[in-house]
């Protein structure tokens, strides 16, 4: 007996120490101790104030891109099948609300070859009907079923990427989800904690950082006009121009192939270093297949200038001076923290379109302060009443469960400093309950021990039955409790869901408090007595 005893008094005291290590840690002064709780216990929006963003996805940009990869590998399938055509183009819908009228027109197809332009147009672009509007002249439109899908796709990995950037910023817990409001179409919700610099975020959330790693075909060019007049007004088949912000005061033009060598979704990573004259770049390394690509490609045009093109304007320009592996870097940056977000922005990926901002509100400091004291006050106002009628109801006894009560706030306290979790409101009101369950399950045993007594049991047998018989409600109702719980996690906005988990976490806390420390404490009150005395419950 005894020895179980010691058993289950080291696990108990083991388990505490675990518990308040993870809150406070090992802190050497008043100042180290507060800081330990501010980082150990984070605090959600609504409680440490921060930035709040809805922000519309421009699904239009994602089918104007569809429609010229499509226009793209039409021209390229027509020229290998031999089928000629007098031109190629597509409308350009400039709203959400235009977005499912993209149409791309083809123009004097030979008549002698409409056969076989139908079957390539059925055999390789599935997605798109083709209507003919003349002999020569066809049009073709997006099914229906794949411009809801293309804009589902366009909003989901808008979220993937807006939230592999934010959560690379450090953030405690920030929301990125998708706007639970019934008129709300293409919107995504951004919620963060404790942003210090919410322009500065929302530079980053809005860049499309589409990379190219292209050939320069010509140039430097002091203007564009000047470009154009060297070429007598017409580009180049396949090229474009690109301007190099050359300091504050002016640039150079580059034409530049439209093919690029390597592209953004050719990136396995990205980060900010310096170089030998210590000025700050970003370099970036590139996937296996890239990489081959990149080295064949550098290896058989050395001397020759490569343009290194984010977001359509030129960040650097270089000489090809020997095979290049699976790495590059953009230089020539201004600070350590435009490097660090240029590589942070090429890492997450690009945007697959423009987003708009429609809100943006902020949640200061001090209504968190207030709401944090209003909480904590009126948990520790609960915790005292229910404290005051356990003592008076069940006498002695009480002291146990208001052991056991303290002992599971410490360990919901802890399990949410270990699990990283934010605390808002909702996740207080979950604690507040959680005390409410902690002392139900307790009344629960206190009542069945009454019981036990009063059909003529001895104390020790009653004690052993009023906690096995309690023990499958406790789990009854707890289980219950945990499933509604689940529904609430699966199907719940961010708020709730810190409400579900919580609850689940105090929940399982509870367990262990009310049964397994509260039936020690009473073996240590009663073991090692040769007369028993009255149980004072």
């Amino acid at each position: 007996m005894q020895r179980h005893l010691l058993v289950k008094t080291i696990v108990i005291v083991v388990t505490i120490l675990v518990c308040i290590y993870g809150v406070i840690g090992l802190p050497k002064s008043k100042t180290e101790l507060e800081n330990n709780l501010a980082h150990n216990i984070r605090l959600g929006l609504d409680l440490k104030g921060g930035s709040h963003l809805i922000l519309q996805v421009q699904v239009q940009d994602a089918v104007r891109t569809t429609a010229d990869h499509a226009i793209d590998s039409i021209k390229s399938d027509l020229g290998k099948e031999a089928i000629d055509y007098s031109g190629i183009d597509r409308n350009d819908p400039t709203t959400i609300d235009q977005a499912n009228s993209i149409q791309i027109n083809i123009h004097g197809v030979a008549q002698g070859k409409t056969g076989q332009f139908r079957s390539l147009i059925a055999e390789r672009f599935p997605q798109w009907t083709l209507t003919p509007v003349s002999a020569t002249d066809y049009r073709m439109n997006l099914k229906p079923s794949e411009l809801v899908d293309l804009k589902r796709r366009a909003v989901d990995q808008s979220i993937q990427t807006i939230s592999n950037r934010v959560n690379s910023l450090g953030l405690t817990e920030p929301v990125v989800q998708q706007h639970g409001r019934a008129d709300a179409e293409f919107e995504i919700l951004v919620q963060l904690p404790g942003v210090d610099d919410p322009a500065r975020v929302k530079d980053i959330i809005g860049q499309a950082a589409q990379l190219e790693v292209t050939s320069v075909a010509e140039g430097p060019f002091a203007s564009q006009e000047q470009a154009l007049a060297q070429k007598g007004g017409v580009l180049p088949l396949n090229t474009k121009l690109a301007f190099y912000q050359r300091g504050e005061n002016g640039g150079q033009w580059f034409l530049v192939s439209r093919s690029p060598v390597v592209v953004g979704e050719d990136l396995r990573n990205a980060r900010a270093s310096q170089d030998e004259f210590r000025r700050w770049e970003a370099d970036f390394t590139l996937s296996q297949d890239a990489a081959k690509r990149f080295e064949r490609y550098t290896e058989a045009n050395i001397g020759k200038q490569l343009a290194v093109i984010l977001d359509n304007q030129i960040r650097s320009v270089a000489t090809i001076q020997s095979k290049i592996g699976d790495s590059g870097r953009i230089s020539n940056l201004s600070s350590e923290q435009e490097a660090s977000d240029l590589a942070l922005v090429m890492r997450s990926g690009s945007l697959p379109a423009s987003i708009v901002y429609l809100q943006e509100s902020s949640v200061g400091p001090s209504l968190g302060a207030d709401s944090v004291r209003e909480g904590i006050a009126a948990a520790i106002a609960g915790l005292l009443a229910v404290v005051i009628v356990m003592l008076v109801y069940y006498k002695r006894s009480g002291i146990n469960a208001v052991l056991a009560l303290i002992l599971n706030t410490i360990l919901l306290v802890a399990a949410l400093s270990y699990f990283h979790a934010t605390l808002t409101l909702p996740g207080i009101a979950g604690i507040i309950l959680t005390i409410g369950m902690a002392v139900d399950s307790n009344v629960l045993i206190f009542e069945r021990i009454r019981e036990e007594l009063r059909s003529g049991k001895g104390v020790v047998a009653a004690v052993d039955a009023g906690f096995g018989k309690a023990w499958w409600t406790i789990v009854d109702t707890h289980v219950t409790t945990i499933v509604s719980c689940l529904f609430l996690f699966l199907f719940g906005t961010g708020p709730v869901r810190g409400f579900a988990v919580t609850l689940v976490i105090g929940l399982l806390a509870n367990v262990f408090t009310a049964v397994f420390v509260s039936k020690t404490i009473f073996d240590y009150e009663l073991s090692g007595k040769t007369q028993m005395k009255p149980l004072s419950i």
